[in-house]
């Protein structure tokens, strides 16, 4: 690899040329997971138009499923993509990403609802969130490498940290346009098909990322390989052979990707959905909210990405990983208590117990022709309206509230709207406010603390990966052997956390019962990080780390 590094050297690229890598790379990765994000930011709307279902919790899990499966299909795409990346070059590949990108991002904006071509629109949903999946595990790997191999050694942290806060600025974009269209469009006619416009404006996005990375040039190392005659002849079958590469892959897998992928998503997402389903907090309130803490913590990637170049990619990873361990369920009930404290009092001083035989909830019922236990559509009105409760052995279905036994009528068994304003009244009755709430600009000062400390562990975790990851494979096979384990991580481990967690929460009635799966990944992440990555000051990869 000696060779390698020295011809790369000759092909060093310019001062004003990094610039323009880094802007180029940075903007196509904000245009592109911001079409990616916005399926999740407008996910509420999306279920109304193509996934109808009988009731909240199941309509909003198929969003969540919607969501999972273009991340299912992430690691494909990195392997279909890292092929192409590490044979063909860094920068044609990520053109190619961006563009199957836009293009399917902007058909979503074009389906007609599920009201008026049926079942074949969630189908078509699901058919294009599988071309984003695909082109989202060939763009990271590419924007990563692309910008680490143009930069020196002694500030590939701090370049590279654009490209990771460029995944939030993707986030904050998609929250920008969605407030930018509820101002601009009156509220009821955003519902209908106002919502469509963020979509569609991956159209004009498109054109501009293509048109930046169009002037960029290819990588100095990928050129040096292929001068020298060293690319790889199959990248994909050659990042399992490689010496010490299965245990690169392994600890790049669970100990990086893991971790930082699963904090990220509940730091951003689950904070998203708990605050506007689970707390009932206004819409514009949440999505202002979010907006500022991630346009504020974009900052704080940038922060540690030039940290680990001083202190090494290690610590910073441990450091955020031990403190997300220590602090994230703390987060979550602050967040509860100033986001709905009403919410939060009633349920302390009135505790919902519901008891009943059969006494568990099935979200997916419905969709497989069977039906919920009369205990079980009880649950899942608690679950859907954000309620906590616990369970009691009983013959009967009884639920309830601060000691008070509610009566359960057989309406309420049998229409799932009559529950839930029938559960809802008497909960009302008994201090629960069920009306969208707007927190005194106190408690949103302190909600938006919250998430900036949630945000701090994501930038902990992951503001030095990419520098970190192309450090720890070889350039040959460096795009197929870093995407690979970013994209089944990031796609399985953290693209389905949404879902994962919202099924915990339907049948523990826990609204944090969740995080529990956050948690669990992060406390494996730290024993193979600890145990896999390595210490010290950065250094370019060498066949003994």
């Amino acid at each position: 690899m000696a060779s390698t590094a020295m011809d790369a050297a000759s092909h060093e690229p310019s001062k004003k040329e990094v610039r323009l890598v880094i802007a180029a790379s940075s903007a196509g990765t904000v245009f592109e997971w911001y079409d990616f994000f916005i399926y999740g930011t407008l996910a509420a709307l999306i279920g109304q138009a193509f996934f109808p279902a009988g009731n909240e919790t199941l309509q909003l899990l198929l969003v969540w499923a919607g969501f999972a499966v273009g991340f299912g299909f992430r690691p494909l795409g990195a392997i279909l993509f890292g092929f192409l990346g590490d044979r063909l070059g860094r920068k044609y590949t990520f053109l190619v990403t961006v563009t199957l990108m836009g293009i399917a991002t902007a058909g979503v904006g074009m389906i007609p609802t599920a009201a008026t071509i049926g079942i074949a629109a969630p189908i078509i949903v699901i058919f294009l969130r599988i071309l984003q999946g695909l082109a989202l595990g060939g763009e990271y790997g590419g924007a990563a490498i692309y910008v680490a191999e143009h930069a020196p050694p002694e500030k590939r942290g701090f370049y590279t940290s654009f490209i990771q806060a460029s995944v939030v600025g993707g986030f904050v974009l998609s929250i920008a346009v969605v407030l930018a269209c509820r101002f601009l469009i009156p509220e009821e006619q955003f519902a209908a098909w106002g919502w469509r416009v963020p979509f569609l404006l991956s159209i004009i996005l498109l054109f501009i990322s293509l048109w930046m990375r169009l002037k960029l040039s290819e990588s100095p190392v990928f050129q040096a390989m292929k001068e020298a005659g060293e690319t790889a002849a199959n990248p994909f079958t050659e990042s399992f052979r490689y010496p010490g590469n299965k245990k690169r892959i392994f600890v790049a897998l669970f100990g990086v990707t893991g971790v930082l992928t699963t904090i990220w998503y509940t730091a951003f997402f689950s904070g998203l959905s708990f605050l506007r389903r689970d707390m009932r907090v206004d819409e514009l309130t949440v999505e202002l909210i979010l907006f500022t803490a991630g346009l504020i913590s974009m900052i704080f990637y940038v922060m540690v990405g030039k940290w680990s170049d001083r202190v090494g990619r290690k610590k910073p990873i441990m450091i955020g990983a031990l403190l997300a361990l220590v602090l994230l369920f703390p987060i979550f009930w602050g967040m509860g208590s100033l986001a709905n404290p009403g919410l939060a009092r009633a349920a302390a001083e009135n505790p919902v117990v519901v008891s009943g035989p059969e006494c568990t909830t099935d979200p997916f019922a419905e969709l497989f022709g069977s039906e919920q236990t009369e205990c079980g559509r009880i649950l899942e009105t608690l679950t859907s309206s954000g309620v906590r409760y616990t369970l009691e052995p009983g013959d009967t279905v009884a639920m309830t509230v601060g000691g008070e036994d509610i009566a359960i009528t057989d309406e309420w068994l049998a229409d799932g709207t009559a529950r839930r304003d029938g559960v809802q009244a008497a909960l009302t009755e008994r201090g629960f406010d069920f009306t969208r709430q707007t927190p005194p600009f106190i408690n949103i000062v302190g909600i938006l603390a919250l998430l900036l400390v949630s945000a701090g562990l994501s930038a902990l975790t992951y503001g030095s990966v990419a520098a970190l990851l192309s450090e720890m494979f070889p350039p040959k096979i460096r795009y197929s052997s870093m995407s690979i384990p970013y994209h089944i991580g990031a796609g399985y481990l953290g693209g389905f956390l949404p879902l994962i967690a919202g099924i915990i929460v339907a049948r523990t009635g826990d609204i944090y019962s969740g995080l529990w799966y956050t948690w669990a990944i992060v406390a494996f992440g730290v024993v193979v990080a600890w145990w896999g990555l390595p210490s010290g000051p950065p250094r370019d990869f060498a066949d003994d780390i």
